[in-house]
Formats: C-alpha cells, structure tokens, sequence
C-alpha cells in the first residue's frame, strides 16, 4: 500500500521538472559570461533580448521535449568502512589499496572517493540583487542548510509490546538531543507513522506516542495443524521431510484424534496450510519492503548526509525474497543512504518454549522438533537487519541493553567511508545473483565492511527512459559530480516582503564539451535541470530544458575564450534554500551536478 502523500509529491515533482519554464539568454549577449544580472532584475519575458544575429539564431535552440543520451555502462557501486582491529575506522586508504571481484572474477575499480560527513555540505552560493529595496545586511542573513537528514523506522509490524516501551524511552531521549542542524523523519513499516523531516522536537515525540505493536498477521489464533513461518519456509521452499513430518502428526492429532488411518489426509491438510501460512508472513515481509522502499526514496531526495535507522526485532526473509533486501542495498548504494540497524530485542536469550501469553500448539511427539524450528528462527529473523547495515556501510547494534548508545551512534555516518564502482564486464541479463567480495592488498589486519553482492539486471532498459531515471536520481542526490565544467551563482531580489525572484546562473566552459562535427556544424545538445528546496529538504519547485548547439567553428573558437551563461529565474518567498543543479550532454554522455544555499530574508 503506498502512501499518498509521497504519490503526491512525487507527482508534483515530475509536473514540475516538466513544466517549469527556464530563461535561457540568447547566446550572443552572453560572451561576458561572467557578469551578473543587471540592477532591477526582471524576468525575460517581460524585457526582450535584442534580436540575434541569423547566424547565431540558427546555432543555439531550445525545447521542452525529453532528454534523450547514450546510457553509460552497468555501474556497480559499494561502499566500503574498514575498521582495525580495536573496531576503529581506518581514514587513509587509496584507490590501489583495494582489490574488488565480481564471481570470483577480478574487477577494475572505475570510480573512487573518499566521503566523510564533511563531504556533502554545501555553502552559500547567493548574494542579494543590487536593487533599490535590497537591506544591506541581507548577505548576513545567508545560512547554510542541514547537513544530516536521519530516517528512523520503527518496524510496528514485527515488535512485541515489550520491545516497544524500551525503545520509545530511549528514542524519546535521543530526540532531545539533537543538534539545530539535525533534521528527522519518523516511519513505520505499518505505514501508520509518518512524521515528516523536521528539528520540531515536539513533533517527534508525539509521533513517538504513536509507535505500537501493529502487526499485520492475526495473534492468538492457530491453524490446525499450527505451523510457524519458518516451518513452513523449511516445508515449501526446502522440502524439509522432516518439518512436514511434524506437521502431519500435528494435524494427524488435531482434526482426525490420533486416528492413522487418516495419515493421508493429514498429509494434505499440513500441506495447504504450510501453503497459506507461507503465503501470509512473505505478504507481510513484502509490505514491510515496500515501506522501507518508500522512505528510502523520501531520504533520497534530502539534500544532505543520509541516514536511515530501523529499529526492529527482525523478520524471517524466505528464499523467495532474498532479492528484495539485495535490492534494498543497491538503491541505498546509489542514493548515497548508510542504513544503521538496531535490534529492538536488546540482549535475549533465546526462547525456546515461544510467547507465554500465545503458547504454540502441538503435540508431544513434536514438541522437540518445533522448538528446534523455533530457536533457529529467532536466531534467522535478525540476518535482514545485518545484510542491510553490513551492505550499505552501516553497522548493526545488536545483544546488547544500551540502545541509548546504539540510537546515538545509529543517526551518524561513519567517519570516513569508501565509496567504490566498477562496470561489469559481459554482464548477462539474466537476474542472476554475483557475488561481490571487497578486500585490501596489504596484508594489515583490518575488517572491510561492503555488500556482498547484487543481481544482475533481467531486461535491457530503454536508453531514453533509462537517461531520465539518471538525470532524475541525480537531481534528488546530493553528491557534486564535475564531468562537465560548470560552475553555477545564484542571485535574488524580493519583489515585495511576502515573494521573492530566485535567479540561478550557470557559467559552461565550452572549451572542454565533446562536439560532434556534422554538416560543417559542431553539435552537442545539453540538458538542464533545476531543482529548489526548502530548509527543511522539501522540493518546492523546477525546471527541465534542451539546449540544442550547432556552432559554427568561429562561434565554438571564440566561446572557448569566455564560454557562456544560461539562466533560469524562479518566484519563491523568503526562506532557506537548497539549489540543486544537474547538466548532462549528448556526445560525451558527461554530467555535472552542483550544490548552493541560499537565505532569503523576510
């Protein structure tokens, strides 16, 4: 089930990327590229450029239609935290210290860098417009946005009421805490829950009230025969003679009294409810997915260091749906997220004999086997939490009381982690799972912490749909990518105290574009996209537009020299504001993507 509000915004997003009309001046005016907009600012379509040359006209056009590129090849990305041995993270590796195989088959590491939390801040990009009602202390008033966004999941769905009360305590503690700089979300895989980022201390806590066990499977019923989960995983999935065994002796006891002549039937009967039962817990772990799919895509688009915590007390994950978590860790891979994992069972002991207000039912004679099944499933239900944390760079806090501390650790990213990709080479488009192995070529004696692997992709993507996806990942990403040279400056002017005009100018140094000469022209078409958030990462508005080049080589010479400007203007009111931008070209299928802050005083 998804949430209508994250549709909604979604939604909205894309309406807008679409629609947003950018101002690109006409390229002649800009050989000054490095001057900026001119007292009393107004948009272009209410002061006209003067008209363009013929020539010039025919180099330069523009259109709203979507971008279409080479797809670049299959990128694989790990990130990897290698600590000592006194469970330090270790700060000064290279890109040759490290040593990567796909399948047992070595790999070039293509991509390379080195993130700490210091990576992804971003700095004032904006200075008042020189008009007449600019105040002159309104550069001071120029703030840097939120560096940590932090998702924290609680999974209602599989906590018992005594994991619940600790956990609210200890998060309500933490809540308090926070630096002004901190921005929180509140979730739940029951989709009950959702409190929005925000530094409102208030706000979280009374999202916390709402944190109760929600389970999405009836309690105090059983089938007859009674079979758990996992028995039936162990009966469906494994053929386990043993486990349908048990649980035909089971039914053999409790719908035919012991009676074997009616082995046959209870057969059957342990049969189709290890079907349902199965069916029942791999629909509820799937809805658990989706709703971490959904606020993984939600912290994607902050604009900022992303964490997401989930705090839980596991869940059985079936040999159908293994490729669910892989999945999960390949879109936290590419959205930059480190997920932090914390069991809510704290340090247990195993329980063999099952919930004393919900006993299990069964017979004597398989009573045995079924605590057995027991045991290995509450020691199973927690490898999600570890596959998720060990994946993705993040760390798993688990037998232990002290979820104060696991909370405070959880909602920070490692101090330096590595951030590795490399392109499979002839990648079969099977679905097939690879193993990823991640080590070090010294001999030192330190623990790498990477993913283990990823399945391969079943059906080609459409090169143009799969071009949109990049551009729009990297419009909600936060990383700086610099293929292209491209250097962005905002400006703004308040037009009245309540509304204000955002200009965003993008300096391109064509010296260093890919052309592709045809028709005695040097072609190339650029796409640009612009997206504004607010203080608190929420998208607020944007735009998408083609820049089609056909230069003559005199033009491509002399704008080697001085390069040129395009704008975008954008009516906003006061407030803080991420400015994201994205540029990606046709020939060389390069992007660049740049971060700015800008405060609009009210």
């Amino acid at each position: 089930m998804q949430n209508p509000l994250l549709l909604r915004s979604a939604r909205r997003v894309r309406a807008c990327l679409l629609s947003a009309a950018i101002i690109v001046l006409s390229l002649p005016r800009l050989l000054c590229a490095q001057d900026l907009p001119p007292k009393n600012d107004t948009p272009s379509t209410q002061v006209p450029a003067k008209p363009a040359p013929a020539n010039d006209s025919s180099e330069v056009s523009t259109r709203d239609t979507p971008p279409t590129f080479r797809v670049r090849v299959n990128l694989v990305l790990l990130r990897a935290v290698v600590r000592d041995a006194a469970g330090k993270v270790v700060t000064n590796l290279k890109k040759e210290d490290f040593q990567l195989s796909d399948n047992r088959k070595p790999q070039v590491i293509s991509t390379f860098s080195v993130e700490t939390p210091e990576s992804h801040k971003v700095a004032p990009s904006s200075t008042p417009a020189t008009d007449a009602d600019a105040s002159p202390d309104t550069a001071a008033a120029i703030a840097a946005l939120p560096q940590r966004f932090v998702a924290v999941v609680f999974d209602d769905s599989d906590m018992l009421s005594e994991d619940v009360v600790w956990v609210r305590s200890a998060a309500n503690r933490l809540f308090t805490s926070l630096a002004l700089s901190d921005r929180v979300g509140m979730y739940s895989t029951s989709g009950q829950i959702t409190q929005e980022f925000t530094q409102e201390h208030d706000s979280l806590q009374n999202a916390l009230l709402r944190v109760v066990p929600r389970p999405l499977i009836g309690t105090g019923f059983h089938d007859c025969p009674d079979v758990s989960y996992y028995q039936a995983d162990r009966i469906q999935n494994f053929h386990d003679a043993q486990a349908l065994a048990a649980s035909t002796d089971d039914a053999l006891q409790c719908a035919y009294g012991g009676d074997p002549q009616f082995t046959a039937q209870a057969r059957a009967l342990a049969e189709s409810t290890s079907q349902r039962v199965l069916s029942a817990g791999d629909s509820q772990t799937e809805y658990v997915y989706r709703h971490l799919e959904q606020t993984m895509r939600r912290l994607a688009g902050m604009p900022g260091q992303r964490v997401m915590v989930l705090v839980s007390p596991g869940f059985l994950v079936t040999s159908m749906l293994t490729q669910q978590s892989s999945s999960l860790v390949d879109q936290a891979n590419r959205a930059n997220i480190v997920i932090n994992a914390i069991d809510a069972r704290g340090l247990y002991t195993p329980d063999v004999a099952g919930d004393i207000s919900d006993p299990p039912q069964g017979s004597q004679r398989t009573i045995g086997i079924k605590s057995s099944y027991r045991l290995a499933a509450q020691s199973a239900q927690s490898d999600v939490l570890a596959q998720l944390a060990d994946g993705t760079g993040g760390t798993f806090f688990h037998n232990r009381n002290d979820i104060d501390e696991g909370l405070r650790e959880a909602v920070a990213a490692p101090a330096v982690s590595y951030l590795l990709g490399f392109s499979p080479q002839n990648l079969k488009i099977n679905g097939a799972y690879h193993n990823l192995k991640v080590s070090l070529t010294g001999k030192q004696k330190f623990s790498v912490q990477a993913r283990h692997g990823y399945f391969a992709p079943r059906t080609i993507a459409d090169p143009i749909e799969a071009a949109k996806e990049e551009i729009q990942e990297a419009l909600f990403s936060q990383d700086e990518i610099h293929d292209l040279p491209v250097d962005m400056q905002t400006q703004f002017f308040k037009k009245d105290p309540t509304q204000a005009r955002l200009a965003v100018l993008m300096h391109v140094d064509v010296k260093s574009i890919r052309f592709r000469k045809a028709d005695g022209r040097n072609r190339n078409n650029l796409t640009v996209a612009t997206a504004i958030f607010d203080e608190n990462g929420n998208f607020v508005t944007g735009g998408e537009k083609i820049v089609e080049m056909k230069l003559f080589d005199k033009t491509v010479d002399r704008l080697s020299r001085s390069g040129f400007t395009l704008k975008s203007s954008f009516d906003v009111k006061p407030g803080t504001y991420l400015v994201r931008l994205v540029v990606r070209d046709t020939e060389g299928s390069q992007m660049a993507a740049r971060n700015g802050a800008v405060s609009i005083p009210f």
